[in-house]
């Protein structure tokens, strides 16, 4: 009788148990533990199946395979076996296209350098043969780590098929030319995602140089006979993107950020990290957000910040963290109350983590493992949990409403970690911040980056502006469009429209004898922009209104406030009846316009043009 911790071989045909025993074997000496369990399973699977060679049914018994586990005993038992087949006959079953990493000694990403995942790669999607064997041959050579190699070969697959759309397909290597490398750079630098979106500058160019390195090694190893005219110019360069360009819009907008943050409690619910508690790992990653949401630092500056993050100087509070990208260390950044109360709490949690592995013990956030190839949180498990976070959130909205006025769903593939420093600059820009201030709060090495987010800023309230200008009302509800120029001129300190009053202009709004009363005003011009500000005041004015009557105030005080309310939601009613009867593309222009509008207002009092206050004389 066998006991939980034992399996036999016995019943087995010799040639299978043989091939077992050699698995068994390489499988200690690669250091993984026994799996009696699956082991177990992998008999009985052969007994029932009638199996007599594991390479000959592998995937037949791996389709009776019940769990994960004793499907990764399998495939393992299979590559060492097959393995040990062509050590002892110098022949690969599955081809001389096939490549197997492991097998060619290539080196995992982890901290052990071990490869946990068996099996080959099929070469054969490299349309070109003479491709196929110079990549086999450099990654047998150089032995690059697994994502090297990947690299290597989604290089030479795209730069393939770009010489594959030639006559001939560029499989003759003496007719190889200028033309093909030229196919070939093409095809890279054209080179898109699964969603059809163009890959980043950066990534195309270690595409192109991974492909050009593969041809260069080809021909010093002498396995590429081809013309000199195959080669790489000075011409077929990816130029590095405008990084001003690249921001364009990537911010997530503000309106987006409060949803997800009245959601925050659910982030981290449902990842595994380890054996780390699931409250802990909710914690962990919900302070990591709010880091990264307050601080404008990129992924990899948020994972990795030192245990000790937090400095006080007197009254100032400052966030201690590592530029990486531009190589400066222990930098300063001023931090809110707020973000710093949320960093101690999860410091204070930190410091009693039973599951933290050693090697985290300089980190904020841990590593999920001491062999994971990081001492701190990973940025790609962090994007992974903000991605599962963000996909299943019950709703997040934008701020544009369809045809039936019904809000239509933000685009959350739109929701990522870099885009909140995005937002974080975006924020200070709109509001302002003086650019060599936002420049130092980004540590930005040149000031045209920076400059970036204030070209935005300034593109779209332009924008805006012309849009917005075109639906003024008067007080009445009467359209009374204007100028771009005559609008900015208008946009004094009222706070619920525009104000044409000459002698107010001047003086930026503060010269005005019925402040805040711009319902009953002539002068009064405002548009879809100022919506939510009238609406608030109409509230306003109706609290007023009660606390009036509880006063028992004088009659002409209530009709007063009664009137204002009476025309401040007339005027309302209007613009939202023209806005209505807009085409659906042209409402929701209007309604983007509006937000950056209000956006603006709310940076500060600043005016949209720098005008000069006139004191009003007598005389």
């Amino acid at each position: 009788m066998l006991t939980a911790a034992q399996f036999s071989l016995v019943q087995l045909p010799s040639p299978l148990r043989q091939e077992l025993a050699h698995g068994i074997q390489q499988r200690d000496e690669l250091g993984s533990t026994m799996q009696p369990f699956a082991m177990r399973a992998i008999v009985s699977a052969a007994l029932a199946t009638g199996t007599t060679s594991l390479l000959l049914a592998a995937d037949t018994l791996k389709n009776t395979m019940r769990t994960t586990n004793d499907k990764s005993v399998l495939r393992q038992l299979t590559w060492s076996v097959h393995q040990g087949y062509v050590t002892f006959s110098g022949h690969d079953l599955r081809g001389e296209d096939h490549f197997d990493p492991r097998a060619a000694g290539l080196k995992g990403a982890t901290r052990s350098g071990r490869r946990k995942q068996f099996g080959g790669v099929d070469l054969t999607v490299i349309p070109q043969p003479w491709l196929r064997q110079v990549l086999k041959r450099r990654a047998e050579a150089e032995k690059p780590t697994g994502p090297a190699f990947r690299r290597w070969l989604k290089a030479c697959v795209i730069a393939g098929h770009g010489m594959n759309r030639l006559p001939g397909g560029g499989i003759d290597t003496t007719a190889l030319d200028f033309a093909h490398m030229q196919a070939a750079f093409d095809e890279i630098a054209a080179s898109v995602d699964e969603d059809g979106r163009l890959y980043g500058a950066g990534y195309r160019g270690d595409l192109w140089t991974a492909f050009c390195q593969t041809i260069d090694f080809g021909r010093l190893a002498d396995l590429l006979d081809a013309p000199g005219s195959f080669m790489r110019r000075p011409s077929q360069h990816i130029p590095d993107e405008d990084t001003n360009e690249d921001e364009l819009g990537k911010a997530v907008p503000e309106h987006v950020i409060r949803q997800l943050d009245a959601q925050l409690a659910s982030l981290g619910t449902g990842v595994t990290y380890g054996a780390m508690d699931p409250a802990h790992v909710r914690a962990m990653f919900q302070t990591a957000y709010v880091v990264l949401r307050d601080s404008g630092r990129r992924p990899l500056e948020v994972v990795s910040l030192p245990r000790n993050c937090l400095e006080r100087e007197r009254d100032e509070e400052s966030l201690i963290w590592n530029n990486h990208k531009g190589r400066r260390m222990r930098r300063r950044l001023p931090i809110t109350s707020s973000t710093v109360a949320a960093i101690e709490k999860w410091q204070a949690l930190r410091d009693s983590l039973p599951e933290a592995p050693s090697v985290s013990e300089p980190y904020l956030f841990p590593a999920i493992t001491s062999a994971g190839g990081s001492d701190h949180l990973m940025s790609n498990n962090f994007s992974a949990g903000m991605r599962t976070w963000v996909d299943n959130l019950e709703t997040l909205n934008s701020d544009v409403m369809d045809a039936g006025g019904n809000v239509i769903p933000f685009d959350r593939s739109l929701v990522y970690p870099y885009a909140f420093r995005h937002s974080f600059a975006q924020r200070h820009a709109d509001a302002g911040t003086p650019i060599d201030v936002l420049r130092d709060l980004m540590d930005h090495d040149d000031p045209k980056t920076t400059m970036g987010y204030y070209r935005v800023s300034l593109e779209r309230k332009r924008k805006a502006v012309k849009t917005l200008s075109l639906m003024v009302t008067d007080r009445h509800g009467t359209a009374t469009p204007c100028s771009s120029a005559a609008y900015e001129q208008r946009s004094v300190a009222v706070p619920f429209g525009g104000c044409t009053e000459p002698d107010n202009v001047k003086a930026g709004g503060h010269t005005c004898p019925i402040r805040f009363q711009c319902s009953g005003c002539g002068f009064y011009r405002p548009d879809p922009s100022y919506l939510p500000a009238i609406e608030d005041h109409a509230n306003s004015l109706r609290a007023d209104r009660e606390t009036a009557r509880a006063m028992d105030a004088a009659t002409f005080v209530i009709d007063n406030l009664t009137a204002q309310i009476t025309s401040y939601e007339d005027v309302a009613a209007k613009m939202r009846e023209r806005m209505a009867a807009l085409p659906k593309g042209e409402r929701a222009e209007l309604e983007d316009a509006a937000t950056v509008l209000r956006r603006v207002r709310a940076g500060g009092d600043h005016k949209l043009l720098p005008l000069t206050v006139v004191p009003k004389t007598g005389g």
